[in-house]
This record gives structure tokens, sequence and C-alpha cells, in this order.
């Protein structure tokens, strides 16, 4: 078994889908432009996919209000304050300064413009093969 994808029902997934593809560099691998307008985005390896859509007969989570302990979309960055400082002029607001970790990782959490949190790590040893 394997992961295919994870979904997400949000308000806006046109505009969330969007911001996705300018901002982080997600590419629209399938799309279904009438409701529930589901979007399957690729992040740059083409191997992690994300379902954005808005299911109205659905209650969308409260993400801005969802600790980032519970419920966070993790990214790899080369530089996590330089990618932050984008971010948010792109619309993200921060959840605090960029932190240290053990080893010589570091991260900070954001929340993107729809509320759902974005942890930026670089980390010192990869979880994942490059």
């Amino acid at each position: 078994m394997r992961i295919e994808h994870m979904a997400l029902n949000v308000a806006d997934p046109l505009e969330m889908a969007r911001w996705y593809v300018a901002h982080l560099g997600f590419q629209v691998r399938r799309r279904v432009m009438e409701p529930p307008w589901a979007h399957f985005i690729a992040d740059e390896t083409g191997q992690v996919i994300l379902e954005i859509y808005g299911r109205t007969d659905l209650a969308v989570p409260d993400y801005a209000n969802t600790h980032s302990g519970t419920l966070h979309l993790a990214l790899l960055s080369q530089d996590v304050a330089v990618d932050a400082e984008r971010l948010v002029r792109a619309g993200c607001t921060r959840e605090g300064d960029v932190q240290a970790l053990p080893g010589g990782s570091e991260m900070i959490f954001l929340r993107d413009p729809w509320g759902l949190c974005l942890q930026l790590i670089r980390r010192a040893e990869p979880l994942l093969p490059e």
C-alpha cells in the first residue's frame, strides 16, 4: 500500500488551488470545473498529491483554529526564513518565529490564506530520498 493523495474540503477550492500553484510550486494533475471543484495538485516531485475540493453538503473544517500539532502540511524548504517571508507577502500569517531543532534542522509554522497550517522545514538529515 502507498498513499495516493490526501483530500481537504475547503471553502474556496478554485482560489486555494491557484494559490498553491502560484506560491508553492504545485502543478494541477486533474481538475473538475464544476461543483465540488476538485483539484488534484502535485508537489514538484510529482509523487505527493493533494485533492482540494469544496463539498457544500459537508462542513468545512475550522482549519484556522486547528492546532498545528493536530494538522499541518509540511513543506521542505532550503531556506525557511526566506520562504516564510515570501509566503507572508503572498497572504500567509506567521505562527511564531523560525525554530532551531536538535540536529541542525529548522522550521516555522504559517497559516495559508484559508487557515490551513503549513510547516516549512529544512532538515539537516532528510526523511525522504532526494
